[in-house]
C-alpha cells in the first residue's frame, strides 16, 4: 500500500484535474449560452417546433452540465475529506 504522503499528492493531482475539468465544462457551458442567445437572435418571432425544440435541448445540455459540475465538486471534497483524515 501506498505511503500516506503518496497518497496524498495522488488526491492532490486528482483534485486538481478534477478542477481543470470543471473550468472546461464552465467554459462549455458559456459557450452553449452564447449559441442559445444566436439561435433565439435568428429565429425570433418564428414559430417552428425546430427552432423551439433546439432551444429546449440547449437548456437541457446546460443543466446537465451544471450537474456535472456539482458531481465533480462533489468528488473533490469527498476526496479532499479523506485525505485531510489521513
Amino acid at each position: 500500500m501506498a505511503g500516506v504522503e503518496e497518497i496524498r499528492a495522488g488526491i492532490s493531482l486528482a483534485t486538481q484535474k478534477a478542477q481543470e475539468s470543471m473550468a472546461a465544462i464552465q467554459q462549455a457551458i458559456l459557450t452553449l449560452e452564447e449559441g442559445q442567445q444566436a439561435l433565439a437572435a435568428a429565429t425570433q418571432g418564428s414559430g417552428q417546433e425546430e427552432s423551439q425544440q433546439a432551444q429546449g435541448l440547449l437548456s437541457e445540455a446546460i443543466q446537465t452540465l451544471s450537474g456535472v459540475q456539482g458531481t465533480i465538486n462533489a468528488s473533490t471534497q469527498a476526496a479532499e475529506g479523506y485525505a485531510s483524515r489521513l
